[in-house]
């Protein structure tokens, strides 16, 4: 079998997992990451073209013979990255623009879910403050406003109270404080139980699911203080005893979404994540994401073996092969190292210690935030690794999970010390 070059757009350690894992892969031969980072570059060539150029990153895959690339952040899909690719007849795990709608409009993902009879909160699309105001009036206390585009994970407030929700849809809407992402918000209710994320693997019809994983949003322990773009996460979160509720997930979530986007004529090829909360009446879908997700991933590829390579290629080329990966015994549970000031103003350019003890520890260690200066790592954005565990069971990923985080060190380092406590569903 030729060998495969890979490329992988993105940046982040979400990226630097897919490079992981692709290494793993047998059938996996280059790999080239764009723009990358550090840690990276320990298994994959680096070349500095941003995931927003299309055109690049096009030439880019003709010119280094790309038999497969693997799309990361949503910028990249947003920009069109994946439809001019196809363009040039290259095989790429992600969907196309019009596909990615599900993630980068919330009121057409909403109403996608709607026409579908797909479970989720009940709500309303309003372009006008008077009208926002109105609905947000109408509803109970507990309300939840979104900016219906892509805000860097800032656009949803859970709000407590009526003030709280209106003071929300002025800001979005009079003060402009996401521009276009917010010209509509979408008000919807408040609904209450665990969360957990389940992303599918895609060829347009069929689907392979992932085990299931919850993330930490909040950035200080018991969940408390502002949202970030996740603080670490486990895997699996719902286990063997759950396989009926997975199955529901399968049936009443992934299967009537990849139908109808495929009557809309827009199959949906990539990793489709769902974001759900588990109500009482059952599980109702708080997002969708058109990509992997971030720390997520960082916990699901080391719960597989198999060619990661052959099963992204297989659903890129529209026949996804289901036994491509396999789902391997054990858990996975990971913290994310994040610079001081974050998420609000991350400071960088600290050194940092110590990755290599971690690894000693038996932790993987992802890079994210980080720039190489005079020969060493430093800090470079606001979550700057992940720190990975595995083990038989979720204490013992996440005893050895803390044990390379806390081999590692930089100045102001923050991290969470209750990963998964409480969070087990």
């Amino acid at each position: 079998m030729p060998q495969l070059n890979c490329l992988v757009i993105g940046s982040g350690a979400r990226e630097h997992a897919l490079c992981w894992a692709l290494r793993r892969s047998r059938s996996v031969g280059a790999i080239i990451a764009a723009p990358g980072n550090p840690g990276m570059a320990e298994i994959a060539e680096c070349v500095p073209i941003p995931g927003t150029d299309p055109e690049a990153l096009a030439q880019l895959a003709v010119d280094r013979a790309i038999g497969l690339v693997v799309v990361g952040p949503e910028a990249a899909l947003e920009a069109g990255v994946v439809d001019r690719l196809r363009e040039r007849d290259i095989p790429v795990f992600g969907p196309t623009r019009a596909a990615a709608e599900l993630e980068w409009s919330k009121a057409f993902a909403k109403h996608l879910m709607a026409d579908n009879a797909v479970p989720t909160a009940a709500f309303s699309v309003h372009d006008s403050l008077d009208g926002a105001l109105a609905a947000v009036r109408a509803m109970d206390t507990s309300v939840v406003v979104k900016a219906d585009g892509l805000a860097a994970g800032k656009g949803v407030f859970v709000c407590r109270s009526r003030a709280d929700a209106e003071a929300a849809v002025r800001r979005i809407l009079a003060d402009d404080l996401f521009g276009d992402a917010g010209a509509r918000v979408v008000i919807e209710e408040c609904l209450v139980g665990p969360e957990v994320s389940v992303i599918a693997l895609c060829d347009g019809e069929r689907f392979v699911r992932l085990p299931s994983a919850r993330d930490h949003k909040r950035l200080l322990d018991g969940d408390r203080g502002p949202n970030t773009g996740g603080m670490g996460a486990f895997a699996p979160a719902i286990d063997a005893d759950g396989t009926a509720l997975l199955e529901e997930i399968d049936d009443r979530v992934f299967r009537p979404v990849l139908a109808a986007m495929a009557r809309m004529g827009r199959p949906f090829v990539g990793a489709l994540f769902a974001g759900l909360i588990l109500t009482r009446s059952g599980p109702q879908v708080l997002e969708f994401n058109c990509r992997f997700g971030d720390p997520e991933t960082q916990v699901l590829l080391p719960l597989l073996e198999g060619d990661l390579a052959q099963a992204l290629l297989s659903a890129a080329n529209g026949k996804i092969d289901p036994e491509a990966l396999r789902r391997i015994p054990g858990a996975a549970a990971g913290v994310v190292l994040a610079a001081e000031g974050y998420p609000d103003h991350p400071r960088g350019g600290d050194r940092i210690f110590g990755i290599e003890a971690a690894r000693d520890r038996g932790a993987l260690v992802f890079h994210a935030g980080t720039r190489m200066h005079d020969g060493h790592p430093v800090t470079g954005g606001g979550r700057v690794l992940t720190v990975v565990g595995q083990g038989q069971t979720l204490d013992a990923a996440l005893a050895v999970a803390y044990a390379g985080a806390d081999a590692i060190t930089f100045p102001g380092m923050q991290y969470r010390r209750d990963i998964a406590h409480p969070g087990r569903l």
